[in-house]
């Protein structure tokens, strides 16, 4: 589809946003230059957004915004990037090129991301270039880890589930592969490649020349385990195993996270299984997906640019006759399946390729050195012998994969000495818990998250501690913004942040993931939190059914109403 058919197909007026991408010649724009200035640590807006499809975007310490505000200097400006591997999977050597760069150019420290990706932080300008040559030097890359494009396509990383792990891990890579951007922009400006002389040259076949609306995020889950939250996903494929072997995929279009406070025309939105398709089928199920966003979605507002809003506008039975029309074909019935958790399984578990797996717990994906808590040089001197893989989790944890018997007791000896861990000395809330980023670095923070969550549940276990219920599995999410990064919204405790401090509290998602949450109170600060979660975590020890999960219990006992649509989440 030539680019002039492809805006026509909307023909809504567009946002400031389309008009950069328009202008940027297939991602170029003037980031070369900008890069090489000298005078300040920032970008210009325009090349700011322009960076996302390099994999970065700029921030600052806001902790230190004040002060050097006062000392009349420019805000401490810093660069976030974020390198993917589609379904979290890297070599021990790749994990050890991301341990040295985050110590050369980076704050020292790598945060394990929701999405199954690496983030590092505080990067400065002038050292932007040589982190990515490195990191693509090592086979990973940060292109498309940002941006108006298809992001890391996530995949069940426990490879202990089924002999299938391996097929459908690869299946999630080759779709990642297949909608990759086909600019040469990243080479040129960041590698150093040849410059294309012809810019008229057709470069994007998938996207076009003003890519995505918005971006767009896919998902593999293998059930029973939905621990990719496959429902949150634009795109989902859910595995159907019969007898042992993959027979293909469930498919689920229209999931989200992302909303904004106060305007209730956004919302979450869970995505909707509309039938099945044989793993050869799932790249062009995706392609075609991506392309009719790219035709249908708004690309004049952008809180309404999101494929949820696409389907939801049109109507789901819209999507599929597109879909059918774009394939030439048709999906078959929906295949039964069953989910029953959304967590990750700790410690050690030997796989079906008798090798070894260990599930580390890491409190909110970050990897730093702290006290006798090693973590980070532990897992630096795993890495040095270590002949399997790592394995980053959906959940923000890590998964030291196919450890060989004769190298387990060496790596089991680096994990004691270092003081890793699976968590077990941990409350089963705690290890069921995750946060996003929000201060120092996150510009749209409106509250702390990774910061605070650990102290808050520090204040929330002895609740449960006294109820009895330290082992009960209840998961609990915490956001800094309403943009939705640690899918907070299926949660069954949830945390939004609103202002510092203070935070909208949400209660009822499901615990495999598979329902939205809703508002139990708003703008509260610790202590109310507190006293609203008391008497309903007494009240759940008491009264709940056998085997009855927290999100359900509060539909149940009449604390919040169910939600199984996003159209239904602010009524």
């Amino acid at each position: 589809m030539s680019d002039n058919n492809l805006l026509s197909s909307n023909s809504a007026p567009h946002s400031d946003v389309e008009d950069i991408k328009r202008r940027t010649n297939y991602l170029r724009g003037t980031l070369e230059e900008v890069l090489k200035g000298v005078i300040t640590a920032s970008i210009p807006e325009d090349e700011n957004r322009l960076m996302k499809f390099h994999g970065s975007y700029m921030q600052d310490d806001r902790d230190l915004r004040n002060e050097r505000k006062k000392q009349k200097l420019e805000p401490a400006y810093q660069f976030m990037l974020r390198v993917r591997a589609a379904g979290g999977v890297v070599t021990p050597d790749q994990w050890l090129m991301m341990d040295s760069v985050a110590q050369k150019y980076g704050s020292g420290t790598i945060r394990l991301t929701t999405r199954q990706s690496f983030q590092l932080h505080g990067v400065i300008k002038w050292n932007l270039k040589q982190t990515i040559r490195e990191v693509n030097d090592a086979m990973l890359s940060t292109l498309a880890a940002c941006g108006d494009v298809n992001r890391n396509v996530m995949c069940n990383p426990n490879p202990h589930q089924s002999d299938v792990h391996a097929e459908v891990y690869e299946w999630a890579s080759r779709v990642s592969t297949h909608l990759d951007p086909h600019t040469r922009a990243y080479h040129e400006i960041w590698l150093d490649g040849e410059k294309i002389v012809d810019s008229g040259e057709e470069q994007e076949p998938i996207y076009g020349h003003v890519y995505l609306p918005r971006k767009f995020k896919i998902g593999v889950a293998i059930p029973p385990s939905n621990d990719v939250d496959v429902y949150s996903q634009d795109l989902g494929f859910i595995a159907i195993v019969e007898e042992g072997r993959l027979k293909g995929f469930n498919v689920s279009v229209g999931g989200g996270m992302g909303m904004t406070h106060g305007d209730t025309k956004t919302y979450p939105q869970v995505g909707q299984i509309i039938g099945f398709c044989t793993p050869e089928q799932t790249i062009d199920v995706a392609e075609k997906t991506v392309t009719i966003q790219r035709d249908y979605g708004d690309r004049a507002v952008r809180k309404h640019a999101r494929f949820k809003y696409t389907i939801d506008d049109r109507g789901i039975e819209w999507f599929k006759n597109e879909l059918n029309a774009r394939l030439g074909w048709k999906l078959e019935e929906t295949r039964p399946f069953q989910f029953d958790s959304n967590g990750d399984r700790y410690g050690w578990v030997k796989g079906s390729n008798g090798k070894w797996h260990f599930t580390l717990f890491i409190q909110n994906g970050r990897i730093k050195d702290e006290g006798s808590y090693q973590l980070m040089t532990g897992l630096r001197e795993i890495a040095k012998i270590h002949n399997g893989d790592f394995r980053l989790t959906a959940n923000q944890n890590l998964i030291i994969g196919n450890i060989s018997s004769q190298k387990k007791k060496k790596i089991e000896g680096l994990i004691q000495a270092h003081g890793l861990t699976d968590g077990g000395q941990y409350s089963a809330l705690r290890r069921s818990s995750m946060a996003c980023v929000a201060f120092p670095t996150c510009g749209m923070a409106m509250a702390e998250s990774e910061r605070y969550l650990p102290d808050l549940l520090d204040k929330v276990e002895p609740i449960l501690e006294e109820a009895g219920l330290r082992d009960e599995e209840i998961v609990i999410r915490m956001t800094g913004c309403p943009n939705g990064c640690a899918r907070p919204s299926l949660a069954e405790i949830a945390f939004i942040g609103k202002a510092p401090g203070k935070y909208n509290m949400y209660l009822g998602g499901g615990f495999a993931g598979n329902r939205l949450n809703k508002l139990y109170k708003e703008n509260i600060g610790e202590a109310e939190i507190l006293e609203s979660l008391k008497p309903i975590v007494n009240q759940y020890a008491k009264e709940r059914w056998e085997g009855e999960h927290f999100g359900d219990f509060v539909i149940r006992a009449g604390h919040i109403q169910e939600v199984r649509s996003g159209l239904d989440f602010h009524s």
